[in-house]
């Protein structure tokens, strides 16, 4: 807690915008959940489904942690993977941890992401183009009882990447003309790091979440879900929105740049024996209640623990020390698909409506019952 004799909350260099929401500095969240994060995510693919890279990078300011993952994966190849953890600065535009920088060119329009050489053998050097506006989504409040467990705020944009990757099976070049990819940027409040125990404890909850950015020719589709273990809509969204030829097209107003659907609806065919998708749709539901079905098809997985989520070690905000960089690679398909660090895993997809094919990515997460599914304990597969 801070006290008068503490001296005056710590200034960065945001403070000098018109930007604040509450009285204190923007160092300080407005909430003291310790469980406060704000993240920076991409996903780029090659449009031939051969190759995928992920990024991500988090504060979280109560824990005093700022991290950054960064992983890529090739068709029949290893899943390479690099980690750093620094205690947070309190200059929130310092986003470089260890060998990994973030910068950020053009707000809305253009980023950044560098890797120098380091000992896990990961590095790039690639620069994102967006091809669409900054597309707010709904508000994402799930409750555990009487406790709220997640509310954030998200947008996503879509676009397109240059640059090079670097690996210890080799190296790739990524150009714009065949290269895809999305932007996430989310903040609020989400269980993150060490778990915090309080009070009573609470029997194991369960989750379930869907994400199916994709983009067309001239237009992005956008659908996520979270559902209860009855299959009931928690948080479900879908849109559209049109994709422009370059960063300079896009409009500056940030109004009216999506179209709404009243609602989606997802289908998921299971691997045996997993809970990844075999084959899945989607449908899209219009204000009209037209529907519009969307066959998605895998073609490429990434497993969502080479950017810490669920990593046993370097799990996202979890204290590593004053700064720690580490690494490693592994085969995607000599893993146990039912071990829990497993389970989340974002597919590289082609789709197709019946009149239009495109590309995107196919994100899940599904731990615990998921009677649509058929699952009925904390970790089993399907039949």
């Amino acid at each position: 807690m801070r006290t008068s004799s503490d001296g005056p909350p710590v200034l960065n260099r945001l403070d000098d915008y018109p930007i604040h929401q509450t009285p204190e500095p923007i160092a300080h969240p407005a909430s003291s959940d310790p469980n406060v994060y704000d993240r920076t995510w991409f996903n780029g693919y090659s449009v031939d489904a051969d190759r995928y890279f992920g990024f991500g990078m988090a504060v979280y300011p109560h824990r005093g942690i700022l991290d950054a993952h960064f992983s890529t994966v090739e068709a029949g190849g290893r899943q390479h993977c690099v980690y750093a953890s620094r205690r947070a600065p309190q200059e929130r535009t310092d986003m470089s941890v260890g060998p990994i920088r973030y910068e950020i060119s053009e707000p809305l329009r253009r980023a950044r992401i560098i890797i120098d050489d380091n000992e896990t053998g990961v590095a790039c050097d690639l620069t994102f183009s967006a091809r669409t506006s900054a597309i707010q989504e709904a508000r994402q409040v799930l409750w555990q009882r009487q406790r709220r467990v997640m509310d954030a705020t998200r947008f996503a944009q879509f676009g397109r990447w240059t640059g090079t990757v670097r690996h210890p099976d080799g190296e790739f070049t990524v150009d714009e003309a065949t290269w895809r990819g999305t932007k996430d940027r989310s903040w609020g409040v989400r269980g993150v790091g060490e778990r915090i125990t309080i009070g009573a404890p609470q029997p194991p909850g369960s989750a379930f979440f869907l994400w199916a950015p994709l983009q067309w020719e001239d237009h992005i589709t956008h659908a996520f879900f979270f559902d209860g273990p009855a299959g009931e809509a928690l948080v479900r969204e879908g849109l559209t929105s049109p994709i422009y030829a370059s960063e300079r097209e896009i409009p500056d107003e940030l109004d009216d740049v999506a179209t709404p659907m009243a609602t989606a609806v997802h289908r998921v065919d299971y691997h045996p024996g997993t809970r990844w998708a075999r084959r899945a749709e989607l449908d899209l539901i219009d204000l009209h209640g037209r529907v519009r079905t969307i066959t998605m098809e895998p073609q490429l997985r990434f497993q969502f623990k080479g950017l810490g989520y669920g990593h046993p070690e370097w799990k996202q905000g979890s204290w590593k020390g004053e700064l720690a960089v580490g690494g490693e690679s592994f085969d995607p398909l000599r893993l146990d698909p039912l071990a829990p660090e497993n389970i989340h895993v974002q597919q590289v997809v082609t789709v197709t409506d019946g009149e239009r094919s495109g590309i995107g990515a196919l994100e899940q997460m599904l731990i615990g019952p998921y009677a649509p599914s058929g699952f009925t304990g904390m970790l089993d597969g399907a039949t």
